[in-house]
């Protein structure tokens, strides 16, 4: 009886032990849901220019005259006791690297974290002033720091966004979702029935067109646009909504007013999942966050169907705006918010080779830019794309090295790319990602042109032209092949 007494005894301060080093160690590993704290926190900074500065996203740069609605650089923060992330999203058709680079520094060196953990992207609205710079500023790849003035705000803004986010951390839960929204997406470019003519600046032929427009002449969509509206969403532990931060594939809407600021779609967004999930007026205010996905080769223009573009001002955005929200929100009430999730990041630098023109390309670039005013181009952008091929050759090194990152929150995959990305290539990340979910941000950590397919390259046409692409054709599979590198790296983490 003793025996038996003692044996019991012994079982019971085994199991005791062994769950006291296991509570230990996942609590030093800062993994267990039930010791650890996850928080969140959101903000906006207003980032609108001066008026006056030029508009850019068309063939021109109208001044700026009036400001529809305030531009923003929105962050969310996410922080599982041991590790934080940092989106920021700016509304801005795209950010040069040294700019987001020299913000990722500052807020490293205001706040402690690394700047593989933060994530900046650009919007892609095509009504904002450029942070690019101005004349010779206006180099994706250079790494100096003579900003002008509105980038010297973008920057600051940016920095200052991250820290009021910090401020706001709360404890929080956190769940993600995906829906679909197909009725707003469609691929740009066209085969159109031979015999069509399809000439490019260069003096050749391409195999599609951008924009067509409807005609008789249209054959069919040269490839498959990305339904999916991905999101996360985080509340406070007493179920108050902080943030929903949310990704979609479409390039923006325009039909702006004219020379108006406008934060297109991705701002209305914002505003109506604020009206959804009834989060007005709370402190501190709930931020909803609209992110560009692979939106590449993809607009909200349906030319299968003649004068079905609705063109008044704001409206056809708004239409765009409500029904993403309108998505998101019938299945963000599915959703599990989890207490506590694992938080990973890594960033690592590819090399890609530069396309440079060949001495003919350059030759005739050269008669073009040197012909008389009289002259009748071949392409209505000759003289245009003429200037962008002597740049390459003058300007541009003979490779480049892009950021690639990715996020882990959970079971959640996150991918970011410093391009306008074709639809495709967002929806092979996702196929052959290791999360159950997966969606990528463009326009992140730089903006170095369009990144095409292979096979995309090879039917030519506006976004694989020189200046307009400026990378190797392969570009695109040597980063979906880094990218799982990285996502491997922080899966299990």
């Amino acid at each position: 009886m003793k025996l038996k007494n003692t044996f019991s005894y012994m079982v019971v301060w085994l199991f005791a032990v062994v769950m006291l080093i296991g509570t230990q160690t996942a609590h030093a590993q800062g993994k267990d849901e039930n010791q650890a704290v996850f928080r969140a926190g959101a903000a906006t900074a207003n980032i609108t220019p001066f008026l006056g500065g030029g508009i850019v996203g068309g063939w021109g740069t109208p001044p700026a005259e009036y400001v529809h609605d305030e531009l923003h650089a929105r962050c969310l923060v996410l922080d599982d006791g041991t590790t934080k992330l940092v989106f920021i999203i700016v509304d801005n058709v795209g950010l040069p690297f040294n700019l987001i680079d020299k913000a990722k520094r500052i807020i490293q060196e205001e706040t402690g974290i690394k700047k593989e953990n933060i994530m900046i992207s650009a919007t892609h609205t095509h009504s904002a002033v450029s942070g690019h710079g101005k004349g010779e500023k206006r180099r994706e790849f250079v790494e100096g720091e003579d900003f002008d003035e509105y980038q010297t705000l973008i920057i600051r803004r940016i920095a200052d966004v991250a820290r009021i986010a910090l401020v706001n951390l709360e404890p929080a839960e956190i769940g993600w979702g995906v829906g679909s929204v197909p009725q707003h997406v469609f691929v740009r470019r066209w085969k159109m029935k031979p015999g069509t003519p399809m000439p490019n600046p260069f003096g050749g032929e391409d195999k599609v067109v951008m924009n067509p427009g409807h005609s008789d002449n249209l054959l069919e969509p040269a490839a498959e646009p990305d339904p999916e509206v991905s999101f996360i969403s985080v509340r406070s532990s007493d179920g108050k909504p902080i943030a929903l931060l949310a990704n979609y594939s479409l390039h923006y809407v325009g039909y702006v007013g004219d020379k108006s600021i406008s934060a297109d779609y991705f701002a209305m967004f914002a505003d109506r999942i604020q009206e959804l999930l009834k989060s007005g007026r709370q402190d501190p205010p709930f931020v909803g966050i609209m992110s560009n996905g692979t939106s590449g080769n993809v607009n909200n223009n349906n030319y299968a169907i003649a004068n079905s573009n609705i063109r008044e001002p704001y409206v056809k955005m708004r239409m765009v705006a409500d029904d993403v929200a309108e998505e998101v929100f019938r299945v963000h009430k599915e959703i599990t918010f989890h207490k506590w999730v694992p938080l990973a990041a890594a960033a690592e630098e590819l090399k890609l080779h530069v396309r440079k023109p060949s001495p003919k390309e350059l030759s005739r670039a050269e008669e073009v830019i040197n012909k008389p005013e009289t002259y009748k181009p071949v392409h209505r952008h000759e003289v245009t794309y003429a200037h962008r091929l002597i740049k390459l050759r003058d300007e541009w090194p003979n490779d480049i090295d892009v950021v690639l990152q990715t996020f882990r929150i959970g079971d959640l995959g996150v991918a970011a790319i410093p391009f306008e990305v074709f639809a495709q290539i967002g929806m092979d990340i996702k196929a052959k990602s290791p999360f159950k979910q997966s969606f990528t941000v463009g326009l992140a950590n730089g903006l170095y042109g369009y990144l095409p397919t292979p096979e995309e390259h090879k039917l030519g046409g506006y976004e694989t032209w020189y200046g307009t692409n400026n990378v190797e054709f392969e570009a695109s599979t040597k980063i979906v092949t880094k990218l799982m590198d990285l996502f491997s790296e922080i899966d299990g983490k």
